[in-house]
Formats: structure tokens, C-alpha cells, sequence
């Protein structure tokens, strides 16, 4: 499955198979293949970009997102929230819950508040389970996860986890790779991709920006 994993910056992820899947696709090059599926955990930019979507999206795309990214977007469009499961051919989708407990844009009001029902998604796909944890920091929710067999971290801290605090989050999942992101295309260094890396005990593989 990790040779099926594609890092294309950011958090935009692309995972390849008998289905195209796209995890919040941004700043895409001309080249990517067209998505079966789309994943989107939020509205902001540089997770929901229209522009972005619109490289990939064909008529019969299915775009899996929360009420205010939809607003946004065109398509064939399934609105999700913290909590729901959706399947989809040759996926299932549950969105998990995403926000920030400690990241805050002014004093009391954090970048993702719980309220917004922001979302990670853990998708299941030929057996393997991923989880890709959206804009988030270490919350509770995390230590629920059953059987991930791949998680997808922010590592940047400011907007998300710091490397630490993904340490800790890592740990709770106990995933059988994590693999770290919310750094690269001038998001966060990969200083702290390669700190995560350092200390935590779970196997982490550092993929290549695409």
C-alpha cells in the first residue's frame, strides 16, 4: 500500500489503485491522474481549492465533504460529518473528528474549533485502513481508532500538531506506519517531519514532496 501513497505537499495526498483517491488536493500540478474520489476535511484554502479540483475532477468524481467546503465546489458532492460513515465503491469513508485544543488565531478562538466539524477521514481500501488526520491537534477522538494500518499526521505545529505533540498522537493510534505531513509547498519545514521521525517509537516513513 505505501508504494501506492503519494505526497503531493502539503496535506494533499493521492493514493492509487483500481480507484484514484485524493486527500485535499492543492497546489496540483497539470500532470495528476484523474480521481475516482476526493476527500476534502475543510474549507479552508489550502485544503478546499476549486482550482485544484477542478485539474482532477471528471463527471463522475465524488467529492466526500463537510457543509462549508461543499458550498464551494460543483459535482457530484456527499456532505459528511464528524461520526458518519459513507461507502462508496471500492471505499468506505468515516469521518473522524478534527480541530484544535491549544492553536488559537486570537486569544479563545482557535484556528479549527470543534464546532466547525472539521474532519479527518479514515478510509478503507483493499483491506488497509489510513487515516488521514486533516488540521488537528492530538485530541482525544485519536486514541479511539481501531486498526489503522496507516496514519497521515500534521507534524508543522502553529495551525496543527507540533512533531511532539504528533509523537504523542502516534503513539495513541499505535498505526503500523505513520507517515508525517502539513509541511512542504512553503507550509512548516521538514525539520519537523524528520524530528517526529526521530522520536517516536512507530515505524515513520518520510515520503518525497511529488
Amino acid at each position: 500500500m505505501l508504494e501506492r501513497i503519494h505526497w503531493l505537499g502539503h496535506d494533499a495526498i493521492r493514493i492509487d489503485g483500481p480507484r484514484t483517491i485524493y486527500f485535499d488536493p492543492y497546489q496540483l500540478d497539470e500532470l495528476q491522474p484523474p480521481a475516482d474520489v476526493i476527500l476534502i476535511s475543510h474549507e479552508h484554502h489550502d485544503h478546499c481549492s476549486p482550482e485544484d479540483v477542478a485539474k482532477i475532477q471528471t463527471e463522475t468524481t465524488t467529492i466526500v465533504t463537510v457543509a462549508s467546503a461543499a458550498e464551494e465546489l460543483t459535482g457530484d458532492i456527499r456532505v459528511i460529518e464528524p461520526g458518519d460513515t459513507m461507502h462508496l465503491p471500492g471505499v468506505d469513508v468515516e469521518a473522524v473528528p478534527a480541530y484544535n485544543v491549544d492553536k488559537f488565531r486570537s486569544p479563545g478562538e482557535p484556528f479549527h474549533p470543534k464546532q466547525a466539524g472539521h474532519v479527518g477521514f479514515v478510509i478503507t481500501v483493499d483491506g488497509k485502513r489510513i487515516y488521514h488526520a486533516g488540521d488537528t491537534d492530538f485530541i482525544p477522538e485519536m486514541a479511539q481508532l481501531r486498526d489503522i494500518d496507516i496514519a497521515l499526521l500534521p507534524v508543522s505545529g502553529i495551525y496543527v500538531m507540533t512533531a511532539e505533540e504528533a509523537v504523542e498522537a502516534a503513539e495513541a493510534i499505535q498505526a503500523e506506519v505513520a507517515i508525517p505531513m502539513h509541511v512542504g509547498r512553503g507550509i512548516g519545514s521538514m525539520d519537523s517531519a524528520h524530528l517526529f521521525k526521530e522520536q517516536t517509537a512507530v515505524n515513520v516513513v518520510i515520503l518525497d514532496v511529488e
